[in-house]
């Protein structure tokens, strides 16, 4: 993990990623957009701009291009095949869902919702 709203600055503006990522294995950099709505392919364009934001300006010369990930409420897979046609960076939209209860066997294998708050408020006094 990286960051979270990661900062990228290009000709005096601002520009934030929602979250990063680095992929050891893959050697790479993995920006992931969160869209709390329906893809509209708006999307495609800025995931577009910050993977070559991301690649011109953070990568490093021996890494490979960064790859993209769109996580929204819902897809039309027609819509997103149009908006990324052209675009030859890699880049993945899929489709979350919320739910309620968590399998009996993740359950044993995660930490609780109440250690994972208190890890993220120690993370987030560190940061200030």
């Amino acid at each position: 993990f990286v960051g979270s709203q990661y900062k990228i600055v290009l000709n005096e503006n601002e520009y934030f990623i929602d979250m990063l990522f680095y992929h050891r294995h893959l050697k790479c950099l993995i920006a992931i957009e969160l869209k709390t709505d329906k893809f509209i392919p708006e999307y495609a364009g800025k995931m577009n701009f910050y993977l070559n934001l991301l690649d011109d300006n953070v990568k490093l010369p021996d890494e490979n291009p960064s790859i993209g990930i769109i996580l929204c409420k819902e897809k039309d897979n027609i819509v997103v095949e149009y908006a990324f046609r052209t675009i030859k960076k890699p880049v993945g939209v899929a489709e979350y869902y919320l739910t309620r209860k968590l399998p009996d066997k993740l359950l044993k294998q995660l930490p609780s919702p109440s250690i994972i708050e208190n890890k993220l408020k120690e993370l987030g006094e560190k940061e200030k």
